[in-house]
Parts: structure tokens; sequence; C-alpha cells
């Protein structure tokens, strides 16, 4: 078979038509064809909405950031301050924890997570020692103050309009 049998574009186009209507599809359309039904078949399972997907990796992060310092919020719903490690090293935050699962017998169905998770900020500028912890309502509060360094060098940029003045 001849490379030029199988490109569609620059033949005719009653050659294509022709064999569509003859109901011999086109090798390349066939293959086309084919591939989108492989991805749909394969992608069919991620439909779940995006909350639920960033679920398979971890917990949900709301992250905070002022001049002062940073508020990390994790929703771990289900979970006790005792299930949850939270640690802090070389300018990193991690918050790990795992969520055992109920053994049923006769489930056909679970949409809920368990297992184990792990989820790391990195925080270059963030004070160790200031950190402080709450968890309430299935919401893990970390609050961590900027280093003094952080916070002293901070400088505002100012910004020019279209006519060179400053704001």
């Amino acid at each position: 078979m001849n490379v030029r049998d199988l490109v569609p574009w620059g033949r005719n186009d009653r050659d294509l038509a022709a064999s569509a209507g003859t109901g011999a599809a086109h090798p390349v359309l066939t293959l086309h064809r084919e591939m989108n039904r492989m991805f749909d078949d394969v992608l069919r399972g991620f439909d779940t909405p995006f909350g639920a997907m960033s679920r398979m990796s971890g917990p949900s992060l709301d992250i905070d950031e002022t001049d002062t310092g940073y508020r990390v919020t994790a929703e771990l719903p289900g979970l006790g301050k005792d299930d949850v490690e939270i640690v802090f090293q070389d300018g990193v935050l991690s918050i790990r924890g795992e969520k055992h699962g109920e053994k049923k017998e006769g489930r056909a169905f679970s949409e809920r997570w368990f297992g184990r998770f792990e989820r790391r900020l990195s925080l270059p500028d963030a004070d160790e020692a200031g950190a402080k912890a709450d968890f309430r309502d299935g919401l893990l509060t970390i609050s961590l103050p900027k280093t003094q360094r952080a916070r002293e060098n901070v400088r505002r940029i100012p910004i020019n309009d279209a006519s060179g003045t400053t704001h």
C-alpha cells in the first residue's frame, strides 16, 4: 500500500465522498473515529466534578497570604486530629493523614475516598516557630507567620498608567 493512499488531504473530495457513500470508510477516517472512541472510553470514568478529582490526590486546600503570614485551610471530612500529621521542614509544609474505610458486605458503589494522602506546600519565608494549627468541624487551619526578614523585604512596585503618571 502506498502512503499517499492513507492521506485524505490533497486528494479529490469526490474520492472521500464516494468511499463514504459505499460504506467503505477511508482508513485514516476509520483510525480517527476509533481513536476518538478509545479516548472516550478511557476518560469516561473521569467525569466527576473537579472537587472530587482533587480529592484523589489529597484534601482540598485554601491558601491565604498576607504581608505578615500564611493561612492554610484543609478540608478533611470524616477525620479527627489524631488522623492527621503536620510537618514543617526546610521551608516545606507537609500535611499527611489517612482515612480508614468501612468494609460493608453488598456495597455496589462508593464515591467516598479512603486511604493515605499527603500534600506539600513550599513556604520558604514562613517562620516555623510561630506556627499554629486548629482542627474544627473537619477543617484544619494552619497559621504560619512570615519571617522577620521576609516582612522587611516586601517592596511595593508602583504601576504606571499609559499617561505616565504613577499610582
